[in-house]
């Protein structure tokens, strides 16, 4: 990505500036809306279902799925991750149908040593198939103060945002037979888990068990559901406006530091067909 430590300093700077700026509050409650999945007594709901925090140490990690399933809409999530020494360490929060031929919509955020960024890691399943990787630094600490993560999901394309800037769209290309996800309702979970064999530095630097349990929290879950595609067109018609698109370019220019799309070693033949649509 080539910027030096005073440019990151100072990207790092304007990223707070429009962070500080773009952060909405909501108010869902964690009783009503998840199910505590796995991980015996780690994860926990606090402050009356205002707060659920997930765990991971030596013995298992954790998660949690809602009790709904949404087809369409837009989902927010405000999370603060593992602080300090985090490699090794993944939290997911994605959405997911079920089945061989499952759609998913993913953040993984990916530990790593005190001191070094965290990357973010999105991707796309449709019909059971993903491989359509894009990875991120963020321009700020997400383990200093809560973050909102959200997903765009209408059927003409997927917006990933973070504090409502967005990082990545995924366009619809049916036009050009690649599926898209816009016919099983799905989930949402997230998971704190062990993952040292590839999440730091393709799996070089291994878990500090010394520094567990390490902790994620989660607040102000916040859902507006389509319950017809077309309600949802009409509720926000364009994709992006301008200051949408420059803010995305801006996140892609700087902060991107994989992009399936454009890995020629890994498709020699060219790129997938949705990445020249």
């Amino acid at each position: 990505m080539g910027i030096s430590n005073n440019g990151l300093c100072l990207l790092l700077l304007v990223g707070l500036v429009f962070s500080s700026l773009m952060v909405a509050t909501y108010a869902g409650n964690f009783y009503q809306d998840f199910d505590l999945t796995w991980g015996g007594n780690r994860p926990k709901i606090f402050k009356g279902g205002q707060l659920l925090s997930l765990s991971l140490d030596k013995v298992s990690g954790s998660g949690f799925q809602s009790k709904k399933e949404y087809l369409f809409g837009r989902i927010d999530m405000q999370l603060k991750l593992v602080p300090g020494n985090s490699a090794g360490t993944v939290t997911a929060y994605y959405l997911s149908s079920q089945g061989p031929t499952h759609d998913e919509i993913d953040f993984e955020f990916l530990g790593n040593l005190s001191g070094d960024p965290y990357v973010l890691h999105t991707n796309v399943f449709t019909q059971g198939k993903g491989n359509r990787e894009q990875q991120f630094y963020l321009w700020f600490n997400p383990s200093r103060n809560f973050h909102t993560y959200s997903v765009i999901w209408k059927p003409q394309h997927i917006i990933f945002l973070v504090d409502n800037i967005p990082i990545r769209v995924f366009n619809n290309a049916e036009s050009v037979g690649v599926p898209f996800p816009k016919s099983q309702p799905m989930r949402i979970y997230s998971s704190l888990w062990n993952a040292d064999d590839w999440a730091t530095r393709g799996g070089l630097v291994k878990t500090d068990w010394s520094k567990a349990p390490f902790t994620a929290y989660y607040r102000n879950f916040n859902v507006i559901e389509s319950k017809t595609s077309h309600s949802f067109a009409e509720w926000h018609t364009n994709a992006l406006d301008a200051p949408s698109r420059r803010r995305l370019r801006w996140v892609q220019k700087y902060f991107m530091i994989y992009n399936y799309c454009t890995d020629l070693k890994r498709f020699p033949q060219g790129p997938p067909v949705e990445c020249r649509h």
